[in-house]
């Protein structure tokens, strides 16, 4: 039930692993670069969509305050979630969690394999943006498909 945000980000780029495993994918001295669209920073395309920009290695700095402010997560504080991405995710575990319960309610061992298929839908929303928001769609599109079938007995499960 949870989403990778900046925090989250954050902290998986300042665990010692991810320095471990670059330093022994490559040689010499190792300058990083970030690509990011920071949703309080980041300017917009003419579609909306934000815009990623540089970052060099001090942003490594930020990664390591940012990931101390995890506990943010989900207060009045936290800045980024009141961003409509995090809303929508928020949203979103709440539709799951109504879609698990209904399924359970009608689960047999013949429909077994397509209440998995509906309950594997979140794997598919991938990606940060816009990126995520037109997986998203994509997914629901499946997901209503597949739930359609699951409510029709004898249905064959083409969307899976």
């Amino acid at each position: 039930m949870a989403y990778k945000d900046e925090y989250e980000v954050a902290r998986l780029y300042t665990d010692p692993a991810f320095m471990q495993k670059i330093e022994g994918m490559f040689e010499g001295d190792i300058k990083l670069k970030f690509h990011l669209a920071p949703p309080l920073l980041a300017k917009k395309d003419k579609q909306g969509h934000l815009v990623k920009q540089e970052f060099g290695p001090w942003m490594m700095k930020g990664f390591g305050v940012l990931a101390k402010l995890k506990g943010l997560r989900g207060t009045a504080f936290d800045v980024f979630g009141y961003t409509g991405e995090r809303k929508m995710e928020r949203a979103l575990i709440g539709e799951y969690r109504r879609t698990v319960e209904a399924l359970l309610l009608k689960l047999t061992s013949e429909n077994l394999a397509q209440a998995v298929a509906i309950a594997s839908i979140p794997e598919d929303i991938r990606g940060y943006g816009h990126v995520k928001e037109r997986n998203l769609v994509a997914a629901k599109r499946k997901e209503a498909e597949l739930i359609a079938a699951f409510h029709t007995p004898g249905a064959v499960n083409r969307a899976a």
